[in-house]
């Protein structure tokens, strides 16, 4: 009875994720609406293949023309182009290979046991890329067909270019895949952790934190290069989206703002070294074995207060590239950036009062200062920074005609 109500309750949770997945389709661009699209436009080259290949082609298997061209409905036309040649060649050896094991050997197991070895070895070549399983996957289907001549072998080899060329027209000139998009989603969310794992330690120091929770920001921020590896990514699909893209002036917004979105990805992996430099003295600072030992909240405080200006900063910073307004969002950094400068003046100016109480404290105040300085110092409006105001929130690069990210 549990588990079927375990079963029950998670069936009603998926319908449920599925619907509200169907509703951001619908009200605008993100995931849920490229994979529709995705979906529309797999479809489309499917259906055309097929009816192509029964009007032009005769003695070829129906199935090889729609099968191409639904595969190479991909994220970008250039991974189509790519994919198209590499498909195309393993699906024409595997076909041949078939065809000459089927018309030698005369037995349709016999020929599977010698060919598919040997195609699936073939397969693993580097130039067919993640492609090499078509070759193997044709010659099955041809040998499984247990006909064997020279014209059913170019008739498929046909169909497959044919499904090819429909796949690649289809994925360019059928809402073809071109955005920014996931990039900026990508740096929104290394900046949010960025900005949530200083307030943490900004409200840590400011109250007292513990061994336990400074060894938690370092976990938290041990998982940020993992992030910035998205960005990178992200950035390298966008431009790779704009590549052989017959959509000109969408392709020239994204190269006028990929300096941009580059010049962020730098900063933020300085500003992710920089927490690792912080959490990493907080740790040592908490430790009980450790001869710097943090002080009390009293002292603290003003540098809580402090790392939560930096935090803003780093906000502000991040709606330069990802925001809606990324001129507002300069200025408003601007102004964050003066409001940290501020706050790090009255910081040293208070530190060098307290000097002479607690010399080994302030020694490592200064040291935490020394590094959340240099973190803001990075915060700077991103070079070519004007270039990503024409892409940024619902702009031409953000419509319903983005492929997949």
């Amino acid at each position: 009875m549990w588990r079927e109500r375990t079963m029950w309750r998670r069936t009603v949770e998926e319908v449920a994720a599925a619907g509200r997945a169907l509703r951001r389709a619908w009200q605008g661009p993100g995931r849920e609406r490229e994979l529709v699209v995705l979906a529309f436009k797999a479809t489309l080259a499917a259906v055309a293949a097929w009816a192509l290949a029964a009007w032009l082609l005769t003695n070829t298997l129906a199935l090889m023309a729609p099968w191409v061209a639904l595969l190479l409905v991909r994220t970008t036309v250039y991974r189509s182009l790519a994919q198209a040649a590499q498909q195309t060649l393993a699906i024409a050896l595997g076909t041949v290979m078939a065809t000459a094991g089927g018309m030698l050997l005369g037995g349709t197991l016999t020929a599977m046991a010698v060919v598919l070895p040997v195609a699936l070895l073939i397969g693993n070549w580097q130039h067919f890329g993640d492609q090499g399983l078509a070759g193997a996957t044709s010659a099955l289907f041809t040998l499984a067909g247990g006909e064997w001549s020279v014209d059913i072998a170019v008739d498929r080899v046909l169909a497959a270019l044919l499904g090819a060329v429909v796949g690649v027209a289809v994925n360019a000139f059928v809402l073809p895949p071109v955005s920014l998009r996931s990039a900026r989603d990508a740096i929104g969310e290394v900046v949010t952790e960025c900005r949530t794992v200083l307030d943490a330690m900004a409200e840590g120091v400011t109250e007292g934190c513990d061994h336990g929770r400074a060894v938690g920001w370092q976990e938290r921020v041990r998982r940020l290069p993992r992030l910035l590896g998205g960005v990178r990514s992200a950035i390298g699909w966008a431009e790779e989206s704009a590549r052989f893209n017959p959509h000109r002036r969408r392709s020239e917004l994204l190269w006028r703002a990929k300096p941009s979105y580059e010049e962020t990805a730098h900063t933020l992996e300085h500003v992710v070294d920089h927490l690792e430099g912080l959490s990493r003295t907080l740790v040592e600072a908490t430790d009980e074995h450790h001869p710097r030992r943090l002080p009390g909240p009293e002292a603290t405080r003003p540098y809580g207060d402090f790392l939560h200006r930096v935090a803003r900063a780093l906000c502000a910073y991040g709606r330069t590239v990802t925001g809606d307004d990324p001129a507002a969002a300069r200025e408003e950094l601007l102004r964050e950036l003066r409001g940290v400068e501020t706050a790090h003046g009255t910081l040293r100016a208070r530190l060098a009062e307290q000097a002479s109480t607690d010399p080994e404290a302030i020694e490592l105040i200064g040291s935490l200062l020394a590094e959340a300085r240099r973190l803001t110092h990075r915060l700077r409006v991103p070079d070519g920074a004007d270039g990503a105001d024409g892409v940024g929130g619902a702009d031409g690069l953000d419509t319903a005609s983005e492929g997949t990210a």
